[in-house]
């Protein structure tokens, strides 16, 4: 691929040395065979005696054509000479003659220089063929990034959290550097193998690990990088990239974002004749691609519900692994991989920091080291400091601070109020996560006041009974509000979206309605893109209208008996909740030690509202299981 481009641009400079060449031979030919130089007064004695056919008169010159060529040459130039000065000179006998300059280099530079133009911008153009929109000559060339081990600079070693999926992969690195030991009992590799998970889990990092632990070649493109405006130059990039990664086996082609490229065909009116060009031609590389080669197909999606059947059936895509989110252990492994660069002091450690951080993914975990390390910089320490990790999880959680946002006495003394419901209502409840901060500074966009939970460990499953005190909680606010001030506020407009979600989920996919059954009638989209399962959004479903209202009525039944609960718990605490809102007026924080030596312990509240007398479960994925209970809106309009 190098030497052609090599082999196109000397060709290129051969050429216009040849045409340069014929352009000077050309003008020599023509001034030594056709025109005679000859002086001035030679010139006016050929004009008095009638021997002159034409002339063209310039500033500086006299160019003519003889009537009878005179030396066998037609044509004639002479300098000019002013009438006054070759009248003069004639009279007093003195011979003229004149010295004609070269219009060579003038003449050169007409012709050559434009020709030089048009030939910098064509070989510029060629230049650039590979980028961009490209060239019509390359166009169906594959926009693969080529690499090399000492180039991806990535091994297994910085790669942490993801164990299960580094052992399945690492059975691919054998491959490449061992070929013939796979075949040793008749078995074959994968012909590829699709990494899933939701973003930010990775799924780029192993592949590039892949091949720097292997050693080889690393062809790496992204699946919307194949499709361009014109029609076939889509498979003309898949032939062309498998092509390349042939010629350098052992490779790995990766293909990034893969549902740009495989999404499923016929799923859009219309369809889209390019794209499905695309995939065939990729269906049919795999078809014919031998494995024993050296080269192994690697994908990553955060979407394979929308793939192709045909990509994912045995014989192509034959190996999915599963990239998730880490549990505590897997952020440990990577806190310790990202804080190996940062100056940490005495106080810090992996393990204090993942438990802060249920849920967060790679990408967030590396995001949150860094915005510590930034912290600790601005305030011109030493050392990242705990605490500065502690303010890093707050700002991504909940958002910037907003000191400078004044609220009027009563509006800061309702979201005191309103956060102090959520807290204590967590507090007096089993079974609830523990909370970790109150604060009524504002942060984030319409955030007016925050309570922050922390789970102490992974969850994966939620009976009834926790559902029910997540419920009572997030009302928590809004109940504070209705006990102290006798009226309702548009703060908790966040919480009660949330509330109806976890109502409707219960009803009509988790089967925990007594009057309903258990029944799904919602069916939740498995997309690592989906909302949380207790988030509202668009559900596939299948019942007619008499369901729909037997399903608004149970969900509005659940939260109303969520919210009565809440009241009475907050009641009977009617006093700690004068106390502890009057201290956070004062202070506007309040940490989990504060709340404690500021309550105490709460009496545990009454159990959960349950219709049917019976515990219920519902199944959670542990990457949806909520990291923190995110900010409590308590202003206006939310």
């Amino acid at each position: 691929m190098d030497m052609n481009n090599r082999k196109t641009r000397f060709n290129i400079w051969y050429w216009i040395a040849a045409f340069s060449g014929v352009m000077v031979f050309q003008y020599f030919y023509a001034t030594t065979q056709h025109v005679a130089q000859i002086p001035y007064s030679e010139f006016e004695t050929l004009l008095n005696g009638g021997k002159i056919a034409e002339v063209q008169v310039s500033d500086r010159f006299i160019q003519g054509r003889f009537k009878e060529p005179q030396g066998g040459k037609p044509l004639f130039i002479t300098t000019r000479v002013e009438p006054n000065l070759a009248r003069d000179l004639q009279e007093h006998g003195v011979t003229v003659t004149g010295q004609v300059e070269s219009t060579f280099l003038s003449d050169l530079l007409s012709w050559v220089v434009p020709v030089l133009v048009f030939f910098g911008l064509w070989m510029l153009l060629l230049r650039r063929m590979d980028g961009g929109v490209g060239g019509l000559m390359q166009i169906g060339r594959s926009k693969a990034r080529i690499y090399v081990e000492a180039n991806t600079g990535v091994t297994f070693d910085d790669v942490a959290g993801v164990d299960e999926a580094k052992a399945e992969l690492q059975e691919i690195v054998d491959f490449l550097k061992n070929p013939g030991e796979y075949g040793r009992l008749g078995g074959r590799m994968p012909k590829g193998v699709l990494l899933v998970g939701p973003p930010g889990t990775g799924k780029t990092l192993l592949a590039k690990a892949v091949a720097g632990e292997a050693k080889v070649p690393f062809f790496s493109i992204s699946g919307s990088e194949f499709v361009e405006m014109f029609v076939g130059v889509g498979a003309a990039r898949v032939r062309d990239l498998f092509e390349q990664a042939r010629s350098r086996a052992p490779a790995i082609i990766f293909i990034d974002e893969l549902d740009a490229l495989g999404r499923a065909r016929g799923t859009t009116v219309g369809g889209h004749d390019e794209k499905e060009q695309t995939l065939n031609q990729l269906l049919v590389e795999l078809d014919g691609f031998d494995p024993q080669i050296g080269v192994v197909l690697l994908a990553a999606t955060n979407r394979p519900e929308i793939l192709d059947p045909a990509l994912l059936r045995a014989g192509r895509f034959d190996r999915q692994v599963l990239v998730d989110r880490p549990d505590k252990q897997g952020r440990i492994k990577i806190l310790q991989v990202h804080m190996a660069t940062s100056k940490l002091a005495t106080d810090v450690n992996a393990e204090k920091v993942a438990a802060l951080t249920p849920g967060f993914t790679g990408a967030d975990l590396a995001n949150l080291v860094n915005e510590a390390t930034l912290l600790a910089t601005r305030r011109k320490a030493d050392a990242v400091t705990m605490e500065d990790f502690n303010n890093a999880v707050e700002r991504i959680v909940a958002g910037l601070e907003k000191r400078n946002r004044l609220l009027n006495p009563k509006e800061r003394e309702i979201v005191a109020y309103h956060e102090m419901g959520h807290a204590l209502v967590a507090m007096a409840l089993p079974g609830v996560d523990p909370v970790h901060k109150v604060s009524i500074i504002p942060r984030g966009v319409g955030a007016l006041g925050y309570t922050i939970q922390r789970p102490t460990e992974d969850r994966f499953l939620m009976t009834r009974e926790e559902l029910d005190n997540k419920m009572a909680v997030l009302l928590g606010g809004r109940a504070a509000e209705w006990i102290v001030f006798d009226h309702l506020s548009t703060g908790a407009a966040d919480d009660l979206a949330k509330v109806t979600d976890i109502a409707r989920a219960m009803v009509t996919r988790y089967g925990m309605s007594a009057r309903l059954g258990h029944v799904v009638l919602e069916k939740d989209p498995r997309s690592f893109l989906a909302p949380n399962p207790l988030a509202g959004g668009p559900r596939e479903h299948d019942y007619g209208e008499a369901a729909a209202d037997a399903i608004d009525t149970e969900v509005r039944g659940i939260v109303e008996a969520a919210f009565e609960r809440t009241v009475g718990l907050l009641t009977e605490r009617r006093d700690l909740l004068e106390k502890a809102a009057r201290r956070l007026l004062d202070t506007e924080t309040l940490d989990e030690n504060e709340l404690a030596s500021l309550v105490g312990k709460v009496q545990p509240g009454h159990r959960a509202f349950r219709e049917d007398g019976r515990r219920g479960t519902a199944a959670l994925r542990a990457a949806e299981t909520p990291r923190a209970m995110p900010p409590r809106v308590a202003g206006p309009g939310a």
